[in-house]
C-alpha cells in the first residue's frame, strides 16, 4: 500500500460533550473512542480551554482514520508510521464539507491589493507541526501510564549527545524539535495602510462592526478577547476595556481610542440595553433559538462573515488578525512607546516575541536608504575613464584576418 496517496474515510466525528471533557471523538456507532476520551479528560483537567480540547480532538480523529486505513493499532504505532503520516499530511488534500465555489478561483493565489496569499486545499506546515505535537503529548500520556508504546513514536531530532550540557541541579528539558516537523518560513506582520483602513471602515454596514473594529485597531486585542466583553468591562471615563487574555486567562484593562468610544456609544444607543454581566456584542438581526425572537451573542463565525462581506466589496482578503498586526506596528513606530509598553498591551508572555515579530525594517525602506548611501559614495568616489567608442586596430586585424585600415 502506498501510504502517501491514501484517502481517508469519513469515519467517526468530534462531538460536544457535557462530562469531564467538553469534546469527544466517537466512532460510526456513536461510541466514544476510549483512549482518546481518557486523554482528553486529562487534557481538560490540566486547565486547558475547551477550544484547545476541540482542536486536539480533531487532530486525534484524523490520526485514528489514518491508522484504520494502514491497519495499524494505535498502541503499535512506530516512528515509521509517524514518518509516513507526516509525508501524507504534506501531500494530501484537506477534506471539505462541500466543494469550493466562489473561492475556487483564488485558492492558493496572492491577492494583488493586500499581497496576502489565499489558503489552498493543502495542509500547511503549521498544521503538520501541530498534528505531530498533539501525537507527541498523546503518546507521552500513555507511556506514563505504561499502556502505550514503550518508546514514544514521535521522536525528537537531536543531532548531538542528548543533555550533554545539563545541569544536574535542574530538571531535564526536551531538546531538539520533533523529527519530522516541516520548516516554517518567518512571516512579516501584515499591516493595513491608512487608506486601506479607511476603505475597510467605509465598507462596514453597522455601528456594531465599526465599534468592534475600531476597538481592535486601538489596542491590538484578539478577536476572541474582544468578543468576550460585557457591560461591566467598559470604563467609559478612562477609555478602557477589560479583556480576558488568551492562554493565561488573566484580566487586563486595555486603552481605547476616542473614536472607538464614540462608535461604541452609537452602537449601544441603538440596540437593546445591555446588562452589566451581559455580552455587549449582539447580532444585528433577531433570531429565535427556542425562546422567541431575540438578539444573540455575536460569535467568531459571525465576525468572519463581516470580513467576508468587506472583502467581497473591496476585492481583498483581510482578516481580524490583520488589525492586531496593524495596531502593533503603529505602536512600534511611535518613539514615545517602549518595547515593554507594546508587550504589555499585546499580552505577550515573552518580550522576545514582541521584538522578533514587530521590530523589523521594510525591505523597500532599507533598499531606499542603501541606494541613497550609494549615491553619496558615488559623489566622492574616483571617476572611471570614459568608455571608448572606437575599436582597437589590433582587434580588427584579428577579427577580419587582414591588415588594419
Amino acid at each position: 500500500m502506498d501510504r502517501i496517496r491514501i484517502e481517508l474515510e469519513r469515519w467517526g466525528s468530534v462531538v460536544e460533550a457535557s462530562g469531564s471533557s467538553p469534546w469527544l471523538v466517537v466512532d460510526d456507532l456513536g461510541g466514544a473512542i476510549e483512549p482518546i476520551r481518557r486523554y482528553l479528560v486529562e487534557f481538560s483537567a490540566r486547565g486547558n480551554r475547551a477550544s484547545s480540547s476541540r482542536s486536539y480532538a480533531y487532530d486525534l480523529l484524523r490520526w485514528w482514520r489514518w491508522l484504520r486505513i494502514v491497519e495499524v493499532p494505535w498502541q503499535r504505532a512506530t516512528s515509521d508510521e509517524i514518518r509516513d503520516y507526516a509525508l501524507w499530511l504534506g501531500a494530501a488534500t484537506k477534506p471539505g464539507a462541500s466543494a469550493r465555489t466562489v473561492s475556487s478561483t483564488t485558492a492558493g493565489t496572492v491577492n494583488p491589493i493586500t499581497r496576502k496569499a489565499y489558503l489552498n486545499d493543502r495542509y500547511q506546515p503549521r498544521t503538520v507541526r501541530h498534528a505531530l505535537a498533539v501525537l507527541r503529548e498523546f503518546y507521552d500520556y500513555w507511556a506514563d501510564l505504561g499502556e502505550g508504546p514503550v518508546v514514544n513514536p514521535v521522536r525528537r531530532a537531536v543531532h548531538a549527545r542528548p543533555n550533554e550540557h545539563h545541569n544536574p541541579m535542574e530538571p531535564f528539558r526536551p531538546e531538539g524539535r520533533l523529527r519530522y516537523n516541516p520548516p516554517i518560513a518567518k512571516r512579516r506582520p501584515r499591516t493595513l495602510s491608512d487608506q486601506q483602513w479607511r476603505d475597510v471602515f467605509a465598507a462596514l454596514r453597522s455601528h456594531r462592526d465599526r465599534a468592534l473594529l475600531a476597538l481592535a485597531l486601538s489596542n491590538g486585542a484578539r478577536a476572541g478577547e474582544l468578543l468576550g466583553l460585557r457591560g461591566v468591562d467598559i470604563n467609559w471615563g478612562d477609555q478602557l476595556v477589560r479583556v480576558i487574555r488568551k492562554g493565561s486567562r488573566a484580566e487586563q484593562w486595555l486603552p481605547v481610542s476616542a473614536e472607538a468610544i464614540v462608535w461604541l456609544r452609537l452602537y449601544l444607543g441603538e440596540s437593546v440595553p445591555v446588562g452589566p454581566n451581559e455580552p455587549i456584542w449582539r447580532t444585528v438581526r433577531r433570531r429565535d433559538r427556542g425562546t422567541g425572537l431575540a438578539e444573540q451573542p455575536l460569535t467568531y463565525d459571525a465576525l468572519r462573515a463581516v470580513f467576508r462581506r468587506v472583502n467581497r466589496t473591496l476585492g481583498t482578503n483581510w482578516s481580524m488578525h490583520d488589525l492586531r498586526h496593524t495596531a502593533a506596528l503603529r505602536m512600534s513606530r511611535d518613539p514615545n512607546l517602549t518595547l515593554r509598553d507594546i508587550q504589555v498591551i499585546l499580552g505577550h508572555a515573552d518580550i522576545d516575541t514582541t521584538a522578533s515579530t514587530y521590530l523589523f525594517e521594510e525591505d523597500i525602506e532599507v533598499a531606499t536608504r542603501v541606494l541613497a548611501h550609494l549615491d553619496r559614495e558615488h559623489e566622492t568616489a574616483p571617476k572611471p575613464p570614459p568608455v571608448t567608442t572606437r575599436y582597437d586596430p589590433t582587434d580588427l586585424t584579428v577579427l577580419l584576418g587582414g591588415s588594419a585600415q
